[in-house]
């Protein structure tokens, strides 16, 4: 199968093209730049220079493609980069439903689509809310659902973790390292399903080989809390986990800080049942402790 990848030397991007790539497909990926592109061509795919603002290249890449996956993510929140969003994302389904084939679309959402609310339903078929930690991606889906000619796929995963990668992750080791301590809020009892970034990689390639249309969460199958990480956070980096309320949260991190006040309660029922997937019973507490962070806190040190 001919993919084409957008973020393909990003976080998620990178693993999922070893995967597929592992897997026997043939895979271009956007690259934007000589470094990228060599780091492409290292891992097995074809590197196709540009950028998320050149749409029609996107469109011609996935109308040249048997199956698109949208991997490329952006965390700032500017409104530049909404509106870069929801152009490449415009164009991909453009340009993979010309042939009008079905062809499978995978566009990389996330559970904070579900919102701040506790209490809010967090099931596939739920009602988002007005306000998350990314709009843009609301307003992105909707681009994908709606599109004629394909099979399209939301992926609404939880917390990545796994290759000494994911930025909350990383940003908190930074903080903690940076700044003598490692904080959670309050009491710090809120608690995530993480998922293993080779884990979605894996539901990746298996709903390219057996699309079924719709949206899909995707977590992992052990839960931490952020009283709990920011403690394993503290263990790595040798300093104290020290409880902080939200305000000083937040001028450490912005707004984005709010999200580590959350509960994620996401089901992959829905995404076993398809595709026959189920993400492994790793870690993050023990990735943290004793994996690929310990690794790459060994290599800079």
């Amino acid at each position: 199968m001919k993919v084409f990848i957008t973020g393909g030397t990003g976080y998620l991007g990178s693993v999922v093209v070893q995967h597929l790539v592992a897997g026997g497909h043939e895979v271009s990926a956007l690259a934007r730049s000589h470094q990228s592109a060599r780091r492409l061509t290292r891992a097995g795919a074809v590197p196709i220079r540009g950028s998320l603002a050149d749409t029609r290249l996107l469109a011609d890449a996935a109308a040249d493609a048997d199956a698109v996956i949208h991997a490329a993510v952006d965390y700032s929140m500017t409104d530049e980069a909404a509106q870069t969003e929801l152009a490449a994302v415009t164009a991909l389904v453009a340009g993979a439903g010309t042939a009008r084939t079905g062809k499978p679309v995978i566009y990389t959402s996330t559970g904070l689509v579900y919102g701040f609310d506790p209490d809010h339903d967090a099931s596939e078929d739920a009602t988002l809310p007005q306000v998350s930690a990314q709009p843009v991606k609301v307003a992105a889906e909707r681009v994908v659902l709606g599109a004629a000619g394909i099979t399209s796929i939301v992926v609404r995963a939880g917390l990545l973790f796994g290759r000494g990668g994911s930025s909350m992750i990383t940003g908190l080791i930074d903080h903690a390292t940076t700044n003598g301590r490692s904080i959670y809020v309050d009491e710090g009892d809120n608690t995530w399903l993480p998922l293993h970034v080779d884990d979605l990689a894996r539901l990746y390639t298996r709903a390219l080989c057996h699309p079924v249309a719709g949206v899909f969460n995707a977590a992992g199958e052990v839960r931490f809390s952020f009283r709990g990480l920011a403690e394993a956070v503290g263990q790595l980096t040798a300093t104290p986990a020290v409880s902080v309320p939200l305000a000083a949260a937040e001028q450490a991190f912005g707004p984005a800080a709010r999200v580590l006040t959350t509960t994620s309660r996401l089901s992959s029922s829905k995404a076993r049942s398809a595709f026959g997937w189920a993400p492994s019973d790793r870690s993050l507490i023990e990735e943290i402790l004793v994996g690929s962070y310990r690794d790459l806190r060994d290599s800079v040190a």
